[in-house]
């Protein structure tokens, strides 16, 4: 049977009774052997060197000036005391710089919006980030660099540069460095997309990296990597989100409807191939599903079934 757990001021006290003892007259090899045997358990050994921490800081003048003349040394701890205090002034040490380093690590901030949702999030250096729908960041500003993980979504990035303070934006394993910039990201279940819409980044994935001006747009999907260039008003088109609405422009009804997918909980299906490859134009709501049916049905011709929270599109 264990015995009962003794509370930390009947450790404090054996551990006292045993300082008291060590430092007299009478002792002997077998008290020192008593008390290292004792010293091995760590919550008795805690309390002695607490102690014997405070002892020694409260004496070490004296300790250092030469014993009088008819009286004894100050007797020397075992090697084994001395193993075990320097053990716990390195574990001091090391915990303390731990503890340093934790309590003076910045705090990473969570940033999230709901399906339809769009949230501006302002940093003190002037830089913003507007979330599109069902997005998630994780932020990190630090007085020597900007971090930002882009965990899924969309966000629009409008960086206030400064050489001396890297602005880096992660996704994954793959990283955008800011280079005096306003960029887009955009990361889907199996395809990123960067867009720099002023000034440049740099784009880097394992062996693969790229400097992007205004217009320049990377695709990444499946380990592959593509560049192409879109006119920049094209990009500010696909920032329509900003304002609550989409734009399309000659844009398949298949890409259209995936589009308002991500805004709404109810799902558009194109289930007709033929429908799929009819294009549409105009500026929809983005949480409108209904408007943008509504030209499906009676300008395109289509047939509209709802299903729940499915809208099945076919002609």
């Amino acid at each position: 049977m264990s015995e009962p757990r003794r509370s930390a001021m009947e450790l404090e006290a054996e551990a006292a009774s045993w300082l008291e003892r060590r430092d007299g007259d009478s002792w002997s090899e077998d008290d020192q052997e008593k008390l290292d045997a004792w010293l091995k358990e760590p919550a008795q050994r805690l309390a002695y060197l607490r102690l014997y921490a405070a002892w020694n800081y409260a004496d070490r003048l004296a300790a250092l000036r030469r014993a009088p003349a008819g009286q004894p040394a100050a007797r020397r701890p075992s090697n084994f005391l001395i193993v075990q205090i320097a053990a716990a002034v390195l574990a001091v040490v090391l915990l303390g710089g731990i503890a340093a380093r934790f309590a003076t690590r910045p705090e990473m901030r969570s940033y999230h919006t709901a399906i339809g949702a769009r949230e501006l999030v302002s940093f003190a250096d002037g830089t913003k980030i507007e979330l599109n729908t069902d997005t998630l960041i994780r932020t990190q500003m630090t007085t020597a660099s900007r971090t930002v993980w882009l965990d899924r979504g969309e966000a629009y990035f409008q960086v206030k540069h400064d050489p001396a303070h890297p602005f880096t934006v992660m996704i994954g394993n793959k990283r955008v460095t800011d280079l005096g910039t306003d960029f887009i990201v955009r990361r889907d279940a199996a395809r990123l997309e960067v867009a720099v819409v002023r000034g440049a980044v740099r784009y880097d994935a394992a062996k693969q990296t790229a400097m992007l001006a205004p217009g320049d747009v990377v695709t990444a999907s499946g380990g592959m990597m593509s560049k192409s260039k879109e006119p920049v008003r094209q990009l500010l088109r696909q920032l329509s989100w900003r304002r609550g609405v989409l734009v399309f422009d000659n844009t398949t009804l298949a890409d259209a409807a995936e589009e308002f997918n991500r805004y709404n909980r109810e799902k558009l299906i194109v289930i007709d191939p033929a429908a799929a490859r009819l294009t549409i134009g105009g500026t929809f709501p983005a949480e409108d599903v209904s408007s943008f049916t509504d030209v499906a049905q009676d300008v395109l011709g289509l047939r509209i079934e709802r299903h729940g929270e499915d809208i099945v599109i076919s002609h």
